[in-house]
């Protein structure tokens, strides 16, 4: 678990402003729409996991997690309709690689190590610095849904991976799959967060 946590932590303390360009193309409404995709993939993920899951209390954590995901989604939608966003559905272009991995994996073990513990704690590092460039531009109404709401829901989902793999992942075998899990979530992630960092301008993406 501290291997895990060290490696996530690592490429959290490389998400700062070095490197990245100094003047977003971006608007609250253009992160907006990526931020309702990472929430739609997130739910979908988790109910696309849940009839395969032979675990009852990780079942019934994933069970949450899709509710959870849903009211970030129809929170954000919300919102952006408020700032004036135009329609938009988050599943034209298709989903993301991310999904796609996460989606295929097959162990409990595995889908914990790189969905609840590797994923979400992403999440939470990248909506915190979310958050903070929305109250330098004086949005405090999608600040206050990212601080009030979407960073609780966030947390529990991270611990419920950090003690499910502690519950779990007890075997030399389980430990090597939750570690390759991870690594490979952290390096599609980073790929994708700067895809979106190149294409908006903006090295505050959200997360999910």
């Amino acid at each position: 678990m501290e291997e895990l946590e060290r490696a996530n932590q690592e490429i959290m303390a490389r998400m700062g402003r070095e490197g990245a360009p100094e003047d977003s193309r971006a608007g609250v409404p253009v992160l907006l729409r990526i931020a309702l995709k990472n929430e739609l993939e997130a739910f979908e993920l988790a109910a696309h996991w849940i009839p395969t899951t032979p675990e009852l209390d990780v079942k019934l954590g994933l069970a949450r997690q899709v509710g959870d995901e849903a009211k970030h989604y129809r929170l954000l939608e919300a919102r952006y309709r408020e700032l004036g966003g135009g329609d938009f559905d988050p599943r034209q272009g298709g989903y993301s690689p991310l999904f796609q991995y996460l989606s295929g994996l097959k162990t409990s073990v595995e889908r914990l190590a790189a969905g609840q513990f590797t994923r979400e704690a992403l999440a939470q590092r990248r909506n915190e610095m979310f958050i903070e460039y929305l109250l330098a531009l004086g949005d405090t109404q999608t600040a206050k849904i990212y601080q009030e709401t979407i960073q609780a829901d966030e947390g529990y989902h991270h611990e419920l991976g950090k003690t499910m793999l502690l519950k779990y992942a007890t075997t030399p075998e389980h430990q090597r799959a939750a570690r390759e899990a991870c690594r490979r979530t952290l390096e599609i992630a980073e790929k994708l967060r700067a895809g979106a960092i190149a294409k908006t301008g903006a090295y505050q993406i959200p997360g999910c």
